[in-house]
């Protein structure tokens, strides 16, 4: 018996560890024998048995993205022009608020001193109001991010975007607290908080663009396909419908210049085809009786009868786009071994944070500055 094949189109994914999230919650499902999550075009494809598509769906928003089904009979194009936008927009909102803080940092360089900043935006409580949106409004997605990859007992990159911006911005907070308006001359880090983020928000759009272009050569093929066949009846009648309509078996006529509609075979006519699309030939093909067609070609010189004998899923067009989904939805075997790296790199890097932080405090700053530099620390 042949395995159910299901498609599910992802979203809410924002690295590569958000792939290896989902794999793993779907890989608990009894009913799944394989499951391919591709990051690049946000698809998962399972194998099983009984697959319950409702259910698989549930799976993948209990670990925190969104996910619908495909019809996997059907020729899908993945377009993100929605996300690009977002994306872009949260950029730019981000930019503005952090521009003012990266101006204030040019008093901070000896090549730079001599540029003036206001004194408005070496006010540590302005310099707080301009990075708190940029923190939790316009960089939330990293928190809801990392809430639900701490709680499927993962770590990606919204951890690490999180955890450093959230250290920088607090660590500030509390230093403007603690020497008010002032606390700027101390060494305050909401510049940082907020430019990470407005960085991270640019790679983000970049990253929905070129996703938004792998899809690309399906978009040109579905172009190809004509929507509409002059359908002949018994009585020899004709009638233009969309090609969804036809059957096997039906005869369809295509005048000179016209698209082929359909892959059949030729009952009655002689003409020469363009098959340039397929084969990549641009001399055209001498067709005749019996000889077949293929639909989205073009016939150029005389008139055909052609019966219908693929439609739908069983077109050759329709197979070179399923043909180009699955190579997009196959992972090369660098592909497969950036996702295992990705799966400890987070962890790796938060524990050698943890490691340079203690050395750092019970080394350095109770051992040396104790001893040497105690009278200058201003937080000691």
């Amino acid at each position: 018996m042949a395995q159910q094949i299901v498609q599910l189109q992802l979203s809410g994914m924002r690295c590569a560890a958000c792939a290896n999230t989902i794999e793993k919650a779907l890989k608990k499902t009894p009913s799944v024998k394989s499951v391919q999550v591709n990051y690049a075009n946000e698809k998962a494809t399972l194998r099983g048995d009984n697959l319950d598509a409702a259910s698989l769906v549930k799976v993948v928003e209990k670990a925190g993205y969104a996910a619908v089904l495909i019809d996997i009979e059907q020729p899908q194009t993945d377009t993100n022009q929605q996300l690009q936008q977002k994306q872009f927009y949260k950029f730019i909102a981000a930019a503005i608020l952090s521009l003012p803080l990266l101006y204030s940092m040019v008093g901070h360089f000896n090549w730079t001193s001599g540029i003036p900043v206001p004194d408005l935006l070496m006010n540590a409580w302005f310099q707080m109001a301009l990075a708190t949106p940029v923190q939790f409004i316009i960089g939330w997605q990293f928190y809801r991010g990392s809430y639900f990859a701490l709680k499927n007992r993962s770590a990606n990159m919204d951890v690490l975007v999180a955890l450093g911006t959230s250290a920088a911005y607090f660590y500030s907070v509390w230093l403007t607290f603690k020497f008010g308006a002032m606390a700027a001359h101390d060494g305050l880090y909401f510049e940082t908080s907020a430019v990470l983020i407005t960085l991270i928000l640019l790679g983000k759009w970049f990253e929905a663009r070129a996703k938004g272009h792998t899809s690309d050569a399906i978009k040109k093929l579905l172009k190809l396909q004509p929507q509409q066949a002059l359908r002949e009846s018994a009585d020899g009648k004709t009638q233009l419908v969309s090609v969804k309509d036809l059957q096997h078996g039906d005869i369809v006529q295509i005048k000179p210049g016209q698209q082929i509609p359909v892959d059949g075979v030729i009952v009655e006519g002689q003409s020469a085809v363009d098959e340039s699309m397929l084969t990549g030939e641009s001399m055209p093909v001498e067709k005749s009786l019996n000889d077949k067609v293929v639909g989205a070609t073009f016939n150029q010189n005389g008139f055909l009868r052609v019966r219908a004998t693929h439609l739908g899923e069983e077109a050759a067009l329709a197979r070179i786009v399923r043909v180009v989904e699955q190579a997009q939805g196959s992972k090369a075997p660098i592909q497969r071994l950036a996702d295992k790296v990705s799966g400890i790199f987070v962890p790796v890097v938060v524990g050698i944070a943890i490691i340079t932080f203690i050395l750092w405090w019970f080394w350095f700053s109770l051992v040396i500055l104790e001893k040497h530099w105690k009278p200058w620390w201003p937080y000691w």
